[in-house]
């Protein structure tokens, strides 16, 4: 098993990036991550002003898997997600729909236990972990940990989460994988500025996928296929994920084109992942259980 500890973080996916560990497909890696603001909100005491410009989302890694090859897809499932004592819930100078809203800033540390989280003395509910950041080097110039794209990154998409498999399109050799920024809890579409942010250890099981030749992240898990894609804005995200999820029916699953578009509309959801990071992050989903039984009647 490997394990990688946060001394050995990156603000921006690179294909430059020096690996901070080697290991065969079908092994098993543990990511020891900080929260987005590098845990140094979590003191009692600490404010905004402890932060400091260009800090946020720190990944840990990168993990260079042999044997990976540009054209590969990665697939990673993620086994566990180990989740810190305590979360940070705040509200800055928030890009989403909160925008304007507010003059002054908001900081809430938030205590998990027990697989509940606390907020202050008014209210607890479940956690749902989830990995904000997720992804690859890009083939390209190095992309920031606050950026998502087709490389993945800052997804903040809450079905990256335990029990999921992500599939991710390797750009260059190694693929060179990292993540960070776990989320206690976060509601779809990530509205004001941020979920629970929280430290954390991943562990997953990461594997080659030669046979799915997709350029674009996706999730599996026990009952959905997910596409997930990114725009400047909410309707170039949604129009990537439509037509990723016809090319995932058409090319790996063997649907009629046809057929693959009547089905979409039929019984596909697009949901926003996040309105918050500097690209937007939409997902499209379908049954799996529909997508068989379309497959049969081929």
């Amino acid at each position: 098993m490997v394990h990688i500890k946060t001394d050995r973080l990156t603000r921006a996916l690179s294909r430059d990036d020096e690996p901070a560990a080697y290991m065969d497909p079908g092994g098993t890696a543990v990511f020891d991550t900080l929260d987005c603001y590098n845990n140094r909100l979590l003191p009692e005491g600490s404010g905004f002003d402890d932060l400091w410009p260009g800090m946020g989302n720190p990944a840990t890694g990168p993990l260079y898997i042999n044997g990976a090859q540009p054209g590969d897809m990665l697939r990673i499932y993620i086994e566990k997600i180990e989740l810190g004592p305590v979360g940070i819930l705040d509200r800055g100078n928030s890009p989403g729909a909160f925008k304007g809203m507010f003059d002054h800033r908001v900081l809430n540390r938030i205590k998990v236990k027990d697989g509940m989280l606390f907020y202050k003395d008014k209210f607890s509910m479940p956690i749902d972990p989830m990995i904000g950041v997720i992804g690859v080097a890009p083939a390209g110039e190095p992309v920031p940990t606050m950026t998502p794209m087709d490389h993945g990154g800052n997804m903040d998409c809450t079905k990256v989460e335990e029990g999921a498999a992500l599939y991710l399109p390797v750009f260059v050799p190694g693929a060179l994988l990292s993540m960070g920024d776990l989320h206690a809890v976060m509601g779809e579409g990530e509205v004001g500025n941020c979920g629970v942010e929280i430290e954390g250890q991943v562990t997953v099981k990461v594997d080659l996928d030669k046979s799915m030749d997709l350029r674009f992240p996706m999730i599996e898990n026990d009952d959905k296929w997910m596409t997930v894609a990114f725009g400047a804005d909410l309707d170039e995200a949604a129009g990537k994920a439509v037509k990723q999820m016809m090319e995932f029916l058409v090319k790996v699953r063997g649907l009629d084109p046809d057929d693959a578009s009547m089905l979409l509309d039929m019984a596909c959801d697009l949901i926003i992942c996040q309105i918050v990071n500097p690209m937007k992050t939409v997902r499209m989903e379908l049954s799996k259980e529909l997508l068989e039984k379309m497959a049969l009647i081929q």
